[in-house]
């Protein structure tokens, strides 16, 4: 079993956290901020938009289930790669799109990949991803945890994630943990 960890934000972790953790593969999705410059960074701060951090999810994986390219291929296809510090509805610095790699190897799949999706023209406007490497990982408040799980009628959950996530577990059916 060969452990890796992927750090993707890609809007609101709680989007990006519900379709990760029902991933074969995939140990946990954990949501939490990274990419700024204050320790133990709250929500409210990072929502104040002056930390830098961005919502992101940290991803442990078995690399020898699921590897770190099919972790960036549905990264890429669970948001737009395209918005600079926006999601939908979701906009500031803290929505970006990023990934932060944890080896070289990361860091080269990673722009390999946006390479590709960029010579295959699938999207109208220019990739934005931020690829940088994995700082401080800030877990973020016990609430935001499994948040769609534990809330799937929540407003934001029925109509943003769920559709989502309908969407990638139609996609990816074959993937998914029974």
């Amino acid at each position: 079993m060969k452990k890796e960890i992927a750090t993707l934000g890609g809007g609101c972790f709680w989007c990006v956290e519900a379709v990760y953790n029902q991933l074969r593969g995939v140990d946990s999705a954990i949501s939490g901020y990274m990419g700024g410059h204050v320790p133990k960074p709250t929500y409210a701060q990072v929502c104040g938009k002056k930390t830098g951090h961005a919502e992101v999810v940290k991803v442990t994986f078995d690399a020898a289930v699921i590897s770190f390219d099919d972790i960036l291929d549905i990264f890429f296809t669970i948001h737009d790669p395209t918005t600079l510090n926006r999601q939908g509805n979701d906009i500031g610095p803290q929505y970006r799109s990023g990934i932060w790699y944890h080896s070289e190897a990361q860091r080269r799949s990673a722009e390999e990949s946006i390479k590709r999706l960029a010579a295959a023209r699938l999207y109208a406007n220019k990739i934005v991803t931020e690829i940088s490497p994995a700082g401080t990982f800030w877990e973020a408040e016990g609430y935001h945890q499994q948040y769609f799980a534990k809330n799937p009628r929540q407003g934001y959950c029925a109509y943003i994630i769920a559709p989502k996530v309908a969407k990638f577990r139609k996609q990816y059916f074959d993937r998914l943990k029974r």
